[in-house]
């Protein structure tokens, strides 16, 4: 028997729903007003069977436009063993769509003539000066040679500059020291490859970016991001450190059980634990924030509508060209902008734990699926595509 417990959203029905069969908890956005029957929308039954058949936790689904959200719906479980169900209020591990973040606090600076991504990194980080590129390496040599310019900001905003995607101390985790240091040995490493001819994803390119906002502001990234991005667009949930009440938010991570089957919990293995720890947990500009689908869609929004948000200008319309459409060279097959992949039809980013904000661009959608999975069990990885056809089929048209 399905119990189901209907709310519902002016202007349109939502549900919670609770299957006993699989004790499968659904949870859709909760709007002041009144209450109703109604069945499952098209999201939460796109992805349920996910849930259904344990090859899925849970996740948030948020649908908006450039002016509004459409829809907002939880499935699943924030933690599975305990049966708890997926709030939309979620905190997850964004990891990686930190970047376009990142970019957007890079471009406030360009946009203020303060930096200009056509310049070399060395002229703001001068410990830059004379890096080497590596022309040959094998088990027992390296041999180096000067690059054909040095890299610059352009180049560490788009994935070209040739720096790797970490540095050897950023070990065990990629949060345990200070920016600044780490950024200093990205500068004591020679070049993977000559800026400019090959495309490579590092970390270590978008957290020098970041360190570059430090030294022009005079600010700490963290107070940077607050002061400028995160306040203005009211993105209070979004963090580099979770406080005790937004831990309690957070979504358990899980990864494929034995066999590939079934789901075991485990940790976001690239930070420490505590997450509130201030003092021996540093910001990781890359890859380090902790978010909800509310502060992405408010992030998303400010990008579709040109820089602007509630009639304040954070971007200027330049600046988000520039960061939305290729910046890599065309001889390249990857196509990045400053912060966003930006082939095909879609601009936005992923995470390593599977999450994805994206816009549609032909249909001005904002898309923000949020799950905590560190790889799935049988077909699990196209839930997103499931939710993603939903929702494009109920309000894309």
């Amino acid at each position: 028997m399905t119990h189901v417990l209907c709310l519902i959203a002016a202007p349109r029905r939502l549900c919670v729903s609770a299957l006993n069969r699989a004790t499968i908890a659904l949870a859709v956005a909760l709007i002041p007003g009144r209450f109703a029957c109604a069945e499952p929308t098209k999201l939460s039954a796109a992805v349920l069977p996910f849930v259904e058949k344990q090859e899925l936790a849970g996740a948030v689904m948020l649908v908006a436009d450039k002016n509004k959200v459409l829809v907002t719906e939880a499935v699943g479980f924030a933690n599975v063993a305990a049966k708890k169900p997926m709030p939309t209020n979620a905190m997850f591990w964004i990891a990686s769509q930190s970047k376009p973040i990142t970019a957007a606090a890079f471009m406030i600076l360009v946009d203020e003539g303060k930096l200009n991504v056509d310049d070399p990194v060395e002229k703001y980080l001068p410990q830059f000066k004379g890096q080497m590129v590596v022309a040959e390496k094998d088990d027992n040599h390296v041999l180096l040679k000067k690059p054909s310019h040095p890299i610059t900001v352009k180049n560490i905003l788009s994935h070209t500059s040739g720096l790797p995607f970490s540095s050897p101390i950023e070990k065990p985790t990629l949060d345990r020291l200070p920016l600044a240091d780490r950024v200093n040995s990205y500068a004591m490493l020679p070049l993977d490859f000559d800026p400019d001819t090959k495309y490579q994803y590092s970390n270590a390119g978008i957290n020098t970016a970041a360190r570059i906002i430090e030294v022009v502001s005079g600010q700490r990234f963290e107070q940077f991001l607050d002061e400028r991005l995160f306040g203005p667009l009211g993105m209070k949930d979004t963090t580099f450190w979770p406080s005790d009440e937004q831990v309690a938010r957070l979504a358990k991570s899980y990864k494929p059980g034995p066999g590939n089957k079934g789901l075991a919990e485990t940790t976001i293995t690239q930070v420490q634990y505590p997450l509130t720890d201030r003092a021996e947990r540093y910001p990781m500009p890359a890859g380090g924030l902790f978010s909800t689908a509310a502060d992405l869609a408010r992030f998303y929004q400010m990008v579709l509508n040109q820089g602007e948000s509630n009639g304040r200008g954070i971007l200027s319309p330049a600046a988000i060209e520039q960061m939305t459409t290729r910046q890599t060279p065309e001889s390249l097959k990857n196509s990045y902008g400053f912060g966003f992949q930006t082939g095909g039809n879609q601009i936005g980013h992923g995470g390593a734990y599977s999450t994805n904000s994206h816009i549609e661009k032909d249909r001005g959608l904002i898309l923000v699926w949020l799950v905590q999975h560190a790889g799935f069990p049988g077909e699990g990885k196209t839930a997103q595509e499931a939710f993603r056809r939903a929702a494009v089929e109920a309000f894309g048209k």
